[in-house]
């Protein structure tokens, strides 16, 4: 299998930048024929400054051969005033930009409030026939809502570090309870050992049809942690290959992609009906957009 070129790269590039700027029109009509099979997905959520970004870039090194090319979608905030993104996930990610074998593409999370952006279904619908063995998808951050990131993604990776407060943030919002894999990132840091003890007992409690979800610790400069992360998502895909109901999944996603479209045709019509359309009792209101929502 031979990965993309330059100039295959380039066209895809192009056609995500189409996509994540469509309307809901331009998406139905770009995605008419949706892939009977996906790629494997793997999911890495956690906390701002956990270290997400370095450890994706780690990861998708020691995940691509010459045999499988990968693909790292990064979606980074936007600001709810100005609607703008740094995207700064692909600063972080420098060291494997150059890399023919790995592909990277950042897209703000604009209005979306899950951890990921609108249209993240168009886009990994998108990257599918492309060379690529495998897609890594990188939320905001954590928060209750993603745990959408569940429906999109075949292994999730939730990333920990120490005396940040962020395990005890996860254990409120229930994040932990949909990871397959933790990883206590910075684990250089004091209080490591006691948060992966911490997650171990939570992980006891996740097991399910013989997966218990493990608990890796990964530094910057111990390439022996990053290999056992690799070696984890490697045994959760063999797993799932005998636990997963495909058709289930199938139907997830496209209940997940269904809802995204309806809500921005939603706030495309909001938008364009301006302000005096707001000045309606509910029920007229509701009238009014279902009525709209059929042109």
């Amino acid at each position: 299998m031979s990965g993309p070129s330059r100039n295959p790269r380039r066209n895809l590039s192009r056609a995500l930048s189409r996509i994540a700027n469509a309307d809901v029109t331009d998406t139905l009509a770009q995605q008419s024929v949706l892939p009977t099979e996906n790629l494997p997905r793997i999911g890495i959520t956690g906390a701002p400054g956990a270290g997400k970004s370095s450890l994706i870039a780690r990861l998708a090194k020691l995940r691509k051969n010459a045999d499988r090319k990968v693909a790292v979608l990064a979606v980074d905030p936007s600001s709810p005033v100005s609607q703008g993104s740094i995207l700064g996930d692909r600063i972080r990610m420098d060291a494997i930009a150059d890399d023919p074998d790995i592909f990277i593409r950042s897209i703000p999370s604009r209005r979306a409030h899950d951890g990921l952006a609108d249209n993240t279904a168009d886009l990994l619908n998108a990257m599918e026939g492309h060379g690529f063995g495998e897609i890594i998808l990188e939320t905001v951050g954590v928060g209750q809502a993603e745990y959408t990131i569940r429906t999109l993604v075949d292994t999730v990776v939730l990333i920990l570090v120490p005396h940040s407060g962020d395990a005890i943030q996860a254990m409120k919002a229930g994040i932990l309870e949909m990871a397959d894999i933790y990883v206590v990132n910075k684990a250089d840091l004091p209080g490591a050992d006691l948060m992966a003890a911490e997650i171990e007992q939570v992980a006891d409690h996740q097991s399910a049809d013989g997966w218990t979800p493990p608990v890796i610790m990964t530094t910057r400069d111990d390439p022996a942690g990053f290999a056992a992360l690799d070696d984890a998502i490697n045994a959760h895909a063999a797993w799932r290959a005998d636990h997963r109901d495909v058709t289930a999944a199938r139907r997830a996603r496209a209940r997940y992609q269904t809802q995204g479209l309806i809500s921005r045709r939603i706030d495309e019509i909001l938008e364009a009906a301006g302000e005096d359309f707001l000045d309606q009792d509910p029920g007229a209101l509701f009238d009014a957009i279902v009525s709209r929502l059929g042109r």
